[in-house]
């Protein structure tokens, strides 16, 4: 009996680990921190690094207003696909849309082409104003779903009963729309700000100096040119802290709508027409241009020089599939065994472990790892095990919320069978769990395969010369303005991207159905 009392499951025993990993990682950081006083420059890259999120959140969450009302309320052919293609840019390599927006906003674009044809000065996408665009760039979709998200889950019912009480459109946004925005807008801008915080590549590629310097750009700084281990140290416990006031705040801002329960039907009364059908129609063909406009313009520049690839690119490329493949494999496993592990259990303690990744960043972590290794081996030989471990690792929670609720589901179906039939733990994962999870288990583990394939975060800090995925062989042609290569690249780093993202969820999809 007394053995018992301490029996450790294995998704409590993931959850340790987890949190050793980050809080560990967390720790190591804060002992190697020269004292606590922030230089000048530091105070910099930190006043950056608060006005550049909270100005990408700002913008990305009020620009979804009018694109997530214009998508609720009209009705239009391919409307569906357009929906579903909001989620690209998450899944976008950054390195890619930054050769995209280089090529529409950099000099040379059709922006300041056209701007100089009507005899106005070129905007340079380069410091604060780039990195503000790159971050709406890839948050403006997120925001626009979980929006309209928020706007299907007002029952039907209630607009049914303003229009047959007359109220016009202006009087129903103040009694419906107003209170679902009150209560989902500062959630979405806490998520946001915390993705924004911690988006080390767009400032690296964008910063353009020492005053649009982020606090990740700092401690990459100070391990790879300077080799501050104390100052990089202090900056990652910065950064820590400031992630995890963020993801405490985003857990708790959003709140209940309170509109009740309604018949689950579809919204089909007319919308409103008019000068407000001209703006919906203005707000979602806005929206479409900014989002898919990069992407054509990447594979206009990038085609040509798909016959000129620079030597380099292919070991990039299995460098890059094979840290995606394993960190993906990775953070399947453990999602699964944490989120059965958290169904059965009625406590939060797997829970709040899965979820605790989001307080760190890719760059803490990366520190603490390096400042590890570093008195026994050198980092540069161990850059692809740890670059797949910490992808694995910021990847789990984002597998961890897709697969909770089906495990919570499967748990209420067949928990009570299984346990009469004292199926064993390898037969019920085989016949009960697997196929039963398989779909959001294939479409998460393509979604972190994506996400990792894209990474340009601890690659950066530890690789060495010949030790470069294709999102660091990208940067590295942007820096060397070799634009044209740098896009053939991209677009190679897209289509693989996105044929690992389609290859697991087809996988997932094709075992559910089996």
């Amino acid at each position: 009996m007394a053995s018992s009392a301490f029996k450790i499951s294995p998704a409590q025993g993931l959850s340790i680990v987890i949190a050793a990993l980050i809080l560990g990682s967390a720790a190591m950081v804060a002992a190697w921190a020269d004292g606590f006083a922030l230089a000048p420059a530091d105070w910099q890259a930190l006043r950056f690094t608060l006005l550049q999120a909270g100005l990408s959140a700002a913008v990305s969450s009020l620009l979804a207003i009018p694109v997530a009302r214009a998508l609720f309320r009209r009705r239009f052919p391919l409307r569906g696909l357009l929906i579903r293609l909001l989620a690209a840019p998450f899944v976008l390599p950054v390195v890619v849309a930054v050769m995209g927006l280089l090529t529409v906003f950099g000099r040379g674009g059709p922006i300041n082409v056209g701007l100089g044809w009507l005899g106005l000065p070129e905007v340079s996408i380069f410091g604060l104003h780039g990195v503000v665009l790159a971050n709406v760039f890839f948050n403006l979709p997120l925001a626009t779903r979980m929006l309209l998200h928020g706007w299907q889950a007002i029952p039907s019912e209630r607009f049914r009963l303003a229009q047959s009480l007359g109220l016009p459109p202006s009087t129903q946004f103040r009694h419906l729309e107003a209170p679902m925005l009150r209560a989902q807008l500062p959630g979405i801008f806490a998520v946001i700000l915390l993705i924004c915080l911690a988006s080390f590549a767009i400032a690296l590629m964008l910063g353009g100096g020492p005053k649009a310097s982020t606090l990740e750009l700092a401690i990459y700084q100070s391990l790879r040119f300077e080799f501050d281990l104390g100052r990089a140290a202090l900056l990652a416990a910065v950064q820590f802290s400031l992630c995890a006031v963020i993801t405490l705040l985003a857990a708790k801002l959003t709140l209940p709508q309170g509109f009740g329960a309604g018949l689950g039907r579809s919204m089909d009364s007319p919308a409103p027409k008019s000068w407000r059908r001209l703006c919906d129609v203005v707000a979602i063909a806005a929206a479409a241009l900014f989002l898919f406009g990069p992407l054509l313009a990447v594979v206009i520049k990038g085609v040509p020089g798909l016959a000129a690839l620079p030597n380099g690119v292919w070991p990039a490329v299995l460098r890059s599939v094979v840290v995606a493949v394993v960190s993906a494999l990775l953070a399947s496993a453990a999602a699964l065994i944490m989120a059965t592990g958290a169904a059965r259990n009625k406590g939060k303690a797997i829970e709040l472990a899965a979820m605790l990744p989001l307080a760190a960043s890719a760059l803490v972590l990366g520190t603490g790892l390096f400042l590890l290794v570093r008195p026994w081996i050198a980092p540069e030989s161990v850059a692809l095990p740890i670059t797949v471990l910490v992808n694995a690792t910021l990847t789990l929670p984002y597998l961890f919320r897709l697969l909770l609720p089906e495990a919570r589901q499967l748990r209420a179906d067949y928990g009570r069978l299984t346990a009469s039939l004292g199926l064993p733990r390898r037969t019920r994962l085989r016949f009960v769990t697997l196929p039963r999870l398989a779909r959001p288990l294939g479409y998460g583990a393509g979604l972190a395969a994506a996400l990792s394939m894209g990474d340009l975060g601890v690659i950066a800090l530890f690789a060495g010369d010949g030790g470069a995925t294709l999102p660091l062989f990208v940067q590295h042609l942007i820096g060397a303005y070799r634009l044209q290569q740098a896009a053939a690249a991209s677009l190679i780093l897209v289509a693989v991207s996105f044929a690992l993202f389609w290859a697991f969820d087809r996988l997932g999809s094709y075992y559910a159905d089996a």
